[in-house]
């Protein structure tokens, strides 16, 4: 099924519950490999990061910047919607580094 979030393209796949266990490290984090994700503007991405946290949020990674410094530099966060879906939310400072290495 596709969903239209933020303007992304989200395509859900039922899949057998235990495949989504999987993570990979990404800047000495372990990222959920099974994961839904949007771009948002840096102040909005603040924003719903703050809602988040205010409604007792549980993240699987914290709000945090990641490859700081480096091509690519991102506001992200993981989380758990109440499916148990895990969802990312990101922001680069600079939208042309969205696909930098």
């Amino acid at each position: 099924m596709d969903f239209d979030f933020y303007g992304h393209q989200i395509v859900a796949h039922l899949a057998d519950r235990g495949q989504d266990a999987a993570s990979n490290e990404v800047d000495g984090e372990n990222v959920p490999v099974r994961h839904f994700g949007v771009i948002l503007a840096l102040a909005e991405w603040q924003q719903v990061t703050g809602k988040l946290r205010a409604a007792g949020v549980r993240f699987l990674i914290e709000p945090q910047i990641r490859f700081a410094g480096l091509p690519g530099e991102q506001a992200t966060c993981f989380f758990r919607d109440p499916s148990g879906n895990a969802i990312e939310i990101k922001a680069f400072a600079d939208d042309a580094q969205v696909f930098a290495r």
